[in-house]
């Protein structure tokens, strides 16, 4: 049965392959390609300034690399700057945080977290003295955004949704192959997940994980959040999540932004989303306890966490060894999908400061939901 559903997505990905090459455009694949300069630190406090146009606004060049069509360019905080007016001024971010001090980052630009607002946006932390980079379809907040060198090796799980394959055929057949395993289809587990979120709808929504934005679009467009939030670690699931935000009129001025996040260094400050959603997510991630320890110190006290997953198509029997339980779970998950034993999600969800579990599921589909202990609570 593992095997089975470890390779039930190849011949939906092999039959997607052709249309996919005959679908990408001529400028998205140059994009990837362009050569941009890269801005000279200075030995005063800085800002950055992040543009997606290739223009770096009066920085000092110091040779030539690929950095994805993006430029940063720092500049010194104590000197007055002539280019920003208007409602265009430097301020402090409201949710956003560096992902490496989790300090506020300094936003030069509009307030808002919509795509429109972020992509008029340069985003940077006076204390890491890092600019983050804004590249058109999404901010990109991880660790190593525009490391040209260093890199470090991830889980198959992670890479494999990384490819621009996997990102495209993921709404054009792949997730219509998750109701084999007792899924009940998109819509159906957005009314779910929207049963959940009731008490804290008109809030920040966070839709980690979110892939080609699948249940993103379901949030934005139900219009019961103030902000929703789509936020992956894949740079081709952001790019196909903003190409199907862009197809769909509904969301010409959605409240949607586009997030590029490590699951394990959320940037967001503490306390500082109502709810968030992880749609087929948790069997993916290097490090579900990291992860979720994450997800409860962004949520306020009484925010609402959701998520949908695979239990483990066979009981687990114990055996009163937790080696030997490790074994057997071993050879029953595969490289890229870890098996769930319902008892683990509940246990992990208390471990990491959630309370009031419940639960969903149907054959091998879990839907769980806990929320962050309440300040009364505590």
């Amino acid at each position: 049965m593992a095997a089975m559903t470890t390779s039930m997505f190849a011949n939906t990905a092999t039959a997607a392959s052709s249309l996919m090459q005959r679908s990408i455009r001529a400028s998205e694949l140059a994009s990837s390609s362009k050569l941009v300069n890269l801005a000279s630190w200075q030995s005063k406090p800085l800002r950055a300034v992040t543009q997606s146009d290739g223009k770096s606004g009066g920085s000092r060049s110091q040779g030539n690399g690929a950095v994805r069509a993006t430029v940063t360019a720092y500049r010194d905080l104590d000197s007055d700057s002539n280019d920003v007016s208007g409602s265009q001024e430097a301020s402090t971010s409201e949710l956003l945080c560096c992902p490496i001090c989790f300090q506020p980052l300094i936003r030069n630009g509009p307030s808002g977290l919509t795509q429109a607002a972020i992509k008029k946006s340069g985003f940077s932390c006076k204390g890491c003295r890092r600019g983050f980079t804004n590249r058109g379809e999404y901010l990109d907040l991880t660790i190593l955004e525009g490391a040209r060198v260093y890199d470090e090796d991830r889980t198959s799980g992670t890479e494999l949704f990384r490819s621009p394959l996997v990102s495209f055929v993921y709404e054009r057949g792949w997730r219509q192959n998750f109701a084999r395993a007792g899924f009940p289809g998109p819509d159906e587990e957005f009314k779910m997940a929207q049963e959940y979120f009731k008490p804290v709808q008109g809030g920040v929504l966070l839709d980690v994980s979110c892939g080609s934005g699948l249940f993103t679009r379901r949030f934005a467009q139900s219009g019961d959040y103030k902000s929703v939030i789509a936020l992956d670690f894949s740079e081709n699931m952001l790019r196909q999540s903003n190409e199907f935000i862009k197809q769909d009129m509904s969301l010409r001025n959605s409240n949607i932004a586009l997030v590029r996040a490590d699951v394990a260094r959320l940037p967001f400050a503490s306390g500082s989303i109502d709810a968030v959603h992880a749609g087929a997510a948790l069997h993916c991630w290097p490090s579900p306890a990291a992860g979720m320890a994450e997800i409860s110190r962004i949520l306020k006290p009484g925010g609402v966490f959701v998520a949908t997953t695979f239990l483990s198509p066979i009981p687990i029997i114990d055996f009163g060894s937790k080696d030997i339980r490790k074994a057997i779970k071993g050879a029953i998950s595969s490289s890229t999908l870890r098996y769930w034993e319902e008892q683990e999600l509940e246990e992990l969800c208390g471990s990491c400061g959630l309370v009031e579990y419940s639960r969903i599921r149907r054959n091998q589909f879990i839907m769980i939901s806990a929320k962050r202990v309440e300040d009364s609570e505590a």
